[in-house]
């Protein structure tokens, strides 16, 4: 088995995978959502095939496109089946945001409802302070199909901590270093969502000193875990 077709086997099994960890955390419904992993060291990723049941999806139904979005043939011999309708705009956040090895997006209940009045969620949890380093910012309306959604996430987290952005009247997407990771931020995104409505339920929250949030990122980023 040559290097390449090793590591698309993994993403591909890795990509499949993590899909159960979206509906396990009730962050989609129907086919909605999809996760993407880039193949390190080469212009190519993996996603979900367009519309397929997740109870249907199996490693080998995952699509290998290149970073334009187009399907890529090889040795590991991809499905006959259309990538998902989100592609186009997880492929331009790989060929813009190199640091990027992970892409989710989905229609998670709070998170969306944020993205449904344009409204970042503030840092009012140290655990957000922990995760995002401030707040989860709103990026601009766009529509499906091209890489216009791409343009706004990359434009948006370019100039931010956060691993997530709340892409306006549409939903929320993330990033990480892997697509382990950027799973995990989209958890974490939809937690805090909800938390904060709750809160404002009660009344206004409380603040949190920006130099703390600042103090709360660094030490969760590079002191926190094993």
């Amino acid at each position: 088995m040559s290097a390449l077709l090793g590591a698309i086997e993994r993403i591909r099994s890795e990509v499949c995978a993590l899909h159960a960890e979206l509906t396990r955390n009730g962050l989609v419904v129907w086919t909605a959502g999809n996760v993407s992993g880039r193949v390190p060291g080469h212009e190519l990723m993996v996603i979900k095939p367009s519309g397929v049941s997740y109870d249907d999806l199996r490693p080998e139904l995952m699509v290998v496109t290149d970073l334009f979005g187009t399907p890529a043939s090889g040795e590991w011999g991809n499905p006959a089946l259309a990538p998902s309708s989100d592609t186009a705009a997880h492929a331009y956040v790989y060929r813009h945001m190199p640091e990027v090895g992970g892409v989710v997006h989905t229609h998670s209940t709070y998170a969306t409802a944020w993205a449904a009045r344009g409204e970042p969620i503030p840092c009012v949890l140290t655990m957000m302070g922990d995760e995002f380093g401030g707040e989860i910012p709103v990026g601009p309306f766009a529509l499906i199909g091209d890489d216009s959604i791409g343009q706004g996430i990359v434009a948006t987290l370019q100039s931010s901590t956060s691993p997530a952005v709340l892409m306006k009247n549409h939903g929320p997407f993330t990033i990480g270093k892997d697509a382990r990771a950027a799973v995990k931020a989209a958890v974490m995104c939809e937690e805090v969502a909800k938390t904060v409505h709750v809160s404002r339920q009660l009344g206004e929250p409380a603040a949190i000193d920006p130099a703390l949030i600042d103090a709360l990122y660094a030490r969760y980023q590079n002191v926190y875990g094993q």
